[in-house]
């Protein structure tokens, strides 16, 4: 509908927001030309262009300014890890989805990218491997990365703790926690689990959606960095008092009613595996109200369900403050069900983690 008043025409049409545009750097044509395909097919994003070595990536990256960056880890002139030192140098807004070839080495040298802020990783189909998962794996991380957003520390507000709504305990010593991410969950996980001191209650385990094969060397990292054993979980692993263990990439982490885990390769579940809810409705089963469940970033809904289980045990949840999640998904679930007992940055998660797995907590307020 439109109206006329002198000199001008007002257009009443609703105005389409504009696609996330995307920039594609890989060495191979033909790789570049399977993305260019996977990404077009949506119909979601635009595509700016495609360079086949870090160099051109660079100046493109300058020149177009585009919302999201597929980058493989292995080019000429400039390896994909010099690519994004490079935009760090430069505080570029672009964010980063890498689609590489992961050896061990790799693995750790992606962590490293993670860490320095990289959105998603994403694993290039091996001979065999269904490529119709990996453009739907492709797919939804760059929209996880276009509708999120890259976070440096001077981007982040006054920290502020919200009060929790829920207060309940009993037996302490006897809490197990629940760790549950996505996007941006490395880096995440790097900052709150050396926080955590030396015994986490009984034990906690988790849950971080990564391709098969990272999720070891993840936990090395946070190993290393930590007061408490950080290990891959295996069958027949327990619960410990100094000890947090991580689901492994391409498995569901099950625990049985004795207490004892094991790996399911059962279907994945809303395309991950492993599922962060199915993880915690086991712990909630076997352990009931003594579940303490944190969900940090991370797109989609997965916790949700395991939320809720662990409110209707009378556990407690808490969840990452929107100011400082890479992509405010899984959290941002939590809070709009009115299932967090509390909210806070991974500095104050950190104290109400503490608080809740070391310290007495009064009954419920009403």
């Amino acid at each position: 509908m439109t109206r006329d008043l002198p000199g001008k025409v007002w257009s009443m049409t609703p105005v389409e927001a504009p696609r996330p545009t995307v920039l594609i750097a890989d060495d191979s044509a033909v790789m570049r030309r399977m993305l260019r395909d996977v990404l077009a097919a949506t119909d979601r994003f635009e595509i700016l262009g495609e360079a086949g070595d870090g160099e051109t990536t660079i100046a493109l990256c300058q020149r177009l300014s585009p919302d999201v960056l597929t980058l493989d880890l292995s080019m000429p002139k400039s390896t994909g890890l010099d690519v994004l030192a490079a935009l760090a140098a430069q505080r570029s807004r672009v964010r980063v989805v890498v689609v590489s070839s992961f050896s061990p080495t790799l693995v750790e040298r992606a962590l490293d990218v993670l860490d320095a802020g990289a959105s998603d990783l994403v694993a290039k189909p091996k001979p065999g491997e269904s490529f119709a998962a990996f453009g739907e794996a492709v797919a939804a991380a760059v929209a996880a990365a276009a509708t999120g957003r890259r976070v440096a520390p001077t981007d982040l507000v006054t920290p502020r703790v919200s009060i929790p709504r829920a207060t309940r305990g009993d037996g302490e010593a006897s809490r197990v926690l629940a760790i549950a991410c996505s996007t941006g969950g490395p880096r995440s996980l790097g900052q709150l689990v050396p926080a955590l001191g030396t015994r986490i209650g009984a034990g906690g385990v988790i849950v971080q959606h990564m391709p098969v094969g990272f999720t070891a060397g993840l936990a090395r990292r946070l190993d290393n960095s930590s007061q408490v054993t950080v290990r891959e979980a295996a069958t027949g692993d327990r619960l410990a008092p100094d000890t947090l263990l991580v689901a492994p990439g391409g498995s569901h982490l099950r625990i049985s009613s004795s207490g004892a885990f094991s790996l399911d390769d059962s279907e994945p579940i809303g395309g991950i595996r492993p599922r962060a809810d199915v993880t915690i409705e086991d712990l909630v089963r076997v352990h009931g109200s003594a579940v303490v469940l944190a969900v940090l970033t991370g797109m989609g809904n997965d916790g949700l369900a395991g939320a809720r289980a662990v409110r209707e045990a009378g556990g407690i949840v808490l969840a990452q403050d929107e100011r400082d999640c890479v992509v405010y998904g899984m959290p941002r679930h939590i809070i709009e069900h009115d299932l967090a007992d509390a909210t806070g940055t991974l500095d104050e998660l950190a104290v109400l983690i503490e608080r809740a797995m070391g310290t007495p907590i009064s009954a419920r307020r009403r």
